[in-house]
């Protein structure tokens, strides 16, 4: 079971085909999706560049990950047992059910009307926002991101940079919209408002709520990255903090805590450090200033431990959430992150969505949603090999049967075909004669049935009348005759 509804597979499954097609007639969504994420993969180049033997970092960055997800019940009890040590309350939920449920369960005990939000992927993966709203609790996301995409009642597209797909103008209308005034698309303009209507929010909330980029074992402390002063905010103001964390985001260390946030900065901005870095082990203590006084960690599984000790897709827990591979993505790049339905977009969203919500027949079509090039691996600061896992999920898809009867009947015809030499060579002949009709100078720019969808942004070459088998061949012919006549010439000067 998992924390989504019947719902989101259906967006995810049947609406695919049609949100492609909507991205890819939307001219701006391709040029901003384009230009930002050009940014940030020219930034992270520049900056492993400048820190230097980034394969050695990258090397590491991966065998502390797997060291972690290989060890995972180890370091899940001693960061769990560190955390309620310090005097956090720690909770298991293995859906994301549950931990809706907890959630609930600790708003209602504080009586809580207002929730302040910083950035949590985990907490939009169990969609605990509809179920506040539910209850008649109001969740304000404070990211600055999060919150423009909230007023625009709009989900993210990008793992870090959230609202990737607007621009000033389209900013200072729905703040102009949500004010009753009217706002100029200017940069210092707009983010004055948004700190002006965040900083009652952070006053007033009864529970801040944020994720955890990483959770130290031998420290129980909770780890957050920012370059927005609201994650700690969120953290320190209210007066209850919760945690939302996915159950592999760990580190041992302090030490492997150094690697990891290196190379967490400079795969997703370019940056050598975020601007905020806080580590937080438990609530606040007598005599201290500030901090909350209750700290509640909730552990969520939702899907992850099903990935344990499979030889195929356990590495895709070492994911750190730093969208590297978006950035360099072919596919991500022209069609934005809205068209995956799902909160995990790009490479890593196509691999982790489907195994999280165990549905190979409606989320399983993501894994289509590649190239294959490999790009996502080379940008991966921890090395995940996201293009073999998304052959592995179409392989796992066709083994339950969920490809469609047509496909199946197409591949059953190509492996009879390519098995048998003279199928073969007279489905190449008669090749020429079908394609024929639907050329212009040498082109199909209109082709039919299966073909229609790979000509709608792309032109497919004519066959040529001669294969290179046919041309071969002659060619074998020619160059045997002409060694014929220069030994009957050479006879014929020995007589």
């Amino acid at each position: 079971m998992s924390g989504s509804t019947a719902s989101d597979k259906e967006l995810i499954g049947t609406g695919l085909k049609k949100r492609t097609e909507e991205a890819l007639a939307n001219d701006f969504l391709r040029k901003a999706v384009a230009f930002t994420t050009d940014k940030l993969k020219t930034g992270k180049l520049k900056a492993s560049d400048d820190f230097g033997h980034w394969e050695d970092w990258r090397e590491r960055g991966k065998q502390i990950r797997k060291h972690v997800v290989d060890n995972l019940d180890y370091y899940l009890t001693q960061f769990t047992d560190n955390v309620s040590k310090a005097g956090g309350h720690v909770h298991f939920c293995q859906t994301g059910d549950e931990a809706v449920k907890t959630f609930l369960r600790i708003a209602e005990e504080r009586r809580a009307k207002l929730v302040a939000k910083g950035k949590s992927m985990v907490s939009e993966e169990i969609h605990l926002n509809h179920h506040l709203e539910e209850r008649g609790i109001e969740a304000i996301e404070t990211d600055l991101g999060e919150y423009i995409l909230q007023l625009a009642k709009e989900t993210p597209s990008h793992l870090i940079i959230p609202a990737i797909h607007k621009n000033k103008q389209q900013i200072a209308d729905i703040f102009s919209e949500e004010a009753g005034e009217s706002f100029v698309p200017e940069t210092k303009i707009l983010a004055g408002y948004a700190k002006q209507r965040l900083r009652s929010y952070f006053l007033e909330a009864d529970i801040g709520l944020t994720g955890c980029n990483f959770g130290v074992a031998e420290s129980g402390a909770i780890t957050l990255v920012s370059n927005e002063g609201n994650g700690r905010m969120v953290s320190t103001l209210p007066k209850c903090h919760v945690v939302i964390m996915g159950m592999e985001r760990l580190v041992p260390t302090y030490d492997d805590l150094e690697v990891v946030l290196n190379l967490l900065a400079r795969s997703a901005t370019g940056q050598k450090l975020t601007t905020y870095t806080s580590m937080i082990t438990g609530p606040r203590r007598e005599g201290e200033l500030d901090g909350p006084e209750e700290l509640h960690l909730i552990v969520l599984d939702n899907g992850r431990s099903a990935q344990l000790g499979d030889p195929v897709f356990q590495e895709v827990l070492h994911c750190i959430r730093c969208a590297a591979c978006l950035n360099v993505c072919p596919v991500y790049r022209h069609v934005g992150g809205h068209t995956y339905g799902s909160v995990y977009s790009g490479p890593i969203g196509a691999v982790l969505t489907p195994l999280l919500q165990q549905d190979m027949k409606e989320a399983g079509q993501l894994a289509y949603a590649s190239s294959l090039c490999g790009a996502c691996y080379e940008a991966c600061p921890v090395k995940i090999p996201l293009h073999d896992m998304l052959v592995q999920l179409r392989a796992r898809k066709v083994k339950l049967g969920l490809t469609p009867l047509a496909e199946r009947a197409a591949f059953k015809t190509f492996q009879t075909t390519f098995g048998n030499v003279t199928l073969y060579r007279l489905a190449t002949k008669s090749a020429y004669y079908a394609m024929k009709p639907f050329v212009s100078k040498g082109f199909i720019t209109k082709a039919p049935g299966p073909g229609a969808g790979w000509t709608q942004s792309r032109y497919l070459p004519m066959k040529p009348k001669r294969s290179f088998r046919d041309r071969w061949e002659a060619l074998q012919k020619e160059l045997k005759q002409t060694r014929q006549a220069e030994q009957q010439e050479g006879g014929h000067r020995h007589v």
